[in-house]
């Protein structure tokens, strides 16, 4: 049975531990950046005001998100996570409490930076616990379990905003708020409670920083200009879609849209992370990114939101195993003792990328409609392509990049 694959990783010890209350904090995250939206909104009548707090909230996680990876890395996961999460409970009490007091615009900013300081790194921990079980004896299982991480991902910002969208409808923004700070916490607090499958901090310094030099390396920042052009195609999407089906006077066929999209990259992730791989990921990278490139020259040409549903049913399906391929690629390029910072950078980049196409779009869709945005996608997605295509070679053999890294000790003496 298909499912079978899945089943036995989750019946590995400790794994079902860890990637099912992370699953749960991880709806949580996707409803955070909505929630303060909903929450600014809902006190001060004007969507300027929570832009901008929902754009601190971005910056600041994808500023700090890398930072807080690093002192995982060091520290480890069970010591640094219950700090952060305190901080960031307070951060949300202190949002909830400047919306209360009609705080100002820029208070508000400050308010919603403080929150996306604290949010704990979900997605990269669960993927630096996956590597750290299985990459002795059952590695050839690996992209099979990054596939289980982006399924669960995906599944959680489809659940996520859908929750945040009701309650705020339903007048109760401050419950979506605090609800998805809940969600994260106890999520997170529980992931911090499985020290056993908690991936081995390094002691000594002089190691871990002689292990950081593999992020330094080609491949990751092959990896990070991919992600970002991703993050870039999301983001022009996000707009470009909700922008064309404006026009064409059917703004309630985005979220079918949308729907349909996700739908079929989870669909197209369950199955890709059952096959077995014989060509290698860098292959099956460039060849993703060509997919999804073509998709994108599609979305110029279609001329109705049917049309337009149809055609990202085929760029949605190509998500999914771009995610998988960049876990696979980064877990075999960089040093295993710096392996949730890589994470982190990467899904940075992403969110830099997604940020920074959503506030150009607005720009060249007001000069050439929404066909300005998909020509964005399009021209990320052409990017991505390019990337893949001159990395071949850097990330065909990532493993050559760990052979002058000590491998570090956790029982070493600190410097």
């Amino acid at each position: 049975m298909p499912s079978a694959n899945y089943r036995s990783l989750l019946r590995t010890p400790g794994a079902a531990a860890f990637f099912l209350p992370a699953s749960l904090g991880r709806v949580g995250i996707a409803m955070t950046s909505l929630s303060i939206v909903w929450l600014v909104h809902s006190r001060t009548g004007t969507f300027a005001a929570a832009g901008l707090a929902g754009g601190g909230f971005a910056v600041t996680d994808a500023l700090v998100a890398p930072q807080l990876a690093r002192l995982v890395d060091r520290f480890g996961q069970t010591r640094v996570l219950p700090p952060a999460l305190l901080g960031h409970a307070l951060a949300v009490a202190v949002l909830v409490s400047l919306v209360a007091a009609d705080a100002s615009a820029a208070v508000l900013t400050l308010g919603g930076a403080l929150v996306g300081a604290g949010v704990p790194q979900l997605g990269a921990m669960s993927a630096a616990r996956w590597a750290a079980l299985l990459r002795t004896d059952r590695a050839a299982e690996l992209p099979t379990a990054f596939a289980l991480e982006s399924i669960s991902n995906a599944v959680a910002y489809l659940v996520g905003p859908t929750l945040v969208t009701a309650l705020a409808a339903a007048g109760c923004p401050t419950v979506a708020m605090v609800l998805a700070a809940s969600l994260s916490v106890a999520g997170a607090l529980a992931l911090a409670m499985q020290p056993g499958s908690a991936p081995s901090p390094v002691a000594d310094s002089a190691a871990h920083t002689r292990a950081g030099r593999s992020l330094r390396c080609g491949a990751v920042f092959v990896l990070m200009g991919l992600n970002l052009a991703l993050g870039v195609f999301f983001g022009a999407m996000q707009v470009s879609v909700t922008a064309f089906v404006v026009e064409h006077d059917a703004p309630s066929a985005a979220v079918p849209i949308f729907t349909v999209s996700s739908c079929s990259g989870l669909l197209v992730g369950w199955l890709y992370g059952l096959r077995r791989r014989r060509a290698a990921a860098s292959v099956h990278l460039a060849a993703a990114c060509g997919a999804l490139m073509l998709g994108t020259l599609l979305l110029l040409m279609v001329r109705s939101p049917l049309g337009l549903g149809a055609v990202v049913v085929l760029t949605g399906a190509t998500i999914q195993p771009l995610l998988v391929l960049f876990s696979v690629l980064t877990e075999s390029t960089v040093h295993r003792a710096v392996l949730t910072q890589a994470f982190s950078w990467l899904g940075s980049a992403s969110a830099a990328g997604s940020a920074a196409a959503v506030a150009a779009c607005g720009w060249v869709i007001d000069a050439l409609g929404a066909r300005g945005g998909f020509a964005v996608a399009a021209t990320a997605a052409a990017a991505m392509t390019l990337q893949s295509l001159a990395g071949l070679r850097l990330l065909r053999a990532p493993e050559g990049q760990l052979t002058s890294v000590e491998p570090p000790t956790p029982t070493s003496p600190p410097a």
